[in-house]
């Protein structure tokens, strides 16, 4: 797995290991990151369910001020530390252990783009969906990633499904405020 453009192009990142892990390909990192390319540079960026960090560590690479990195997992965490210094975003990035669900309960922070990935068919996703929407700027972006038969809605608070693609079993959905469909 390596970063695909931007400040650290071709750097090389460490993935998690086990059955549990599932990291997001390159083909669809690479659709959603050409989804978003231009709504990137400046913005805050939120990695909910982070793994080893590689969706964060793109935005950063492509000119995000900022990223938050929440995952449960000690060694996901670890993994994600790792592959900020190697990548040397370190200090504009913020890496968090905790549960995702509880992060956005406690978290006053508003964020301009937010990307989910939690593990298919918990109900996880449809819970984050609920909770992120108010934790999100109205100009912001929900970008969320799950199996192509799990059920989604059209909406979550003032986000409103914009568009939806589909690569192979893998579904990625992408909400906008309703003022800026």
């Amino acid at each position: 797995m390596r970063v695909i453009t931007g400040e650290a192009r071709g750097r090389k990142l460490i993935t998690l290991e086990g059955e549990d892990v599932r990291p997001t390909t390159s083909k669809v990192k690479e659709a959603i990151f050409s989804m978003i390319q231009f709504d990137i540079q400046g913005r805050s960026f939120l990695d909910l369910f982070a793994g080893s960090g590689q969706m964060g560590i793109e935005a950063l690479s492509r000119g995000a001020e900022s990223a938050v990195f929440v995952d449960a997992s000690r060694k996901a965490v670890e993994v994600v530390r790792k592959n900020l210094d190697s990548t040397g975003f370190y200090s504009r990035a913020k890496v968090l252990h905790t549960d995702s669900l509880s992060y956005l309960e406690m978290t006053p922070g508003q964020f301009d783009i937010v990307f989910l990935d939690p593990p298919y068919g918990t109900g996880l996703l449809q819970q984050a969906l609920e909770k992120v929407s108010s934790k999100v700027k109205k100009t912001g972006i929900i970008l969320a990633e799950n199996s192509e038969n799990e059920e989604i809605l059209q909406n979550y608070g003032e986000f409103v499904l914009d568009r939806q693609k589909h690569y192979g079993k893998i579904k990625v959905s992408m909400f906008r405020h309703r003022d800026f469909i």
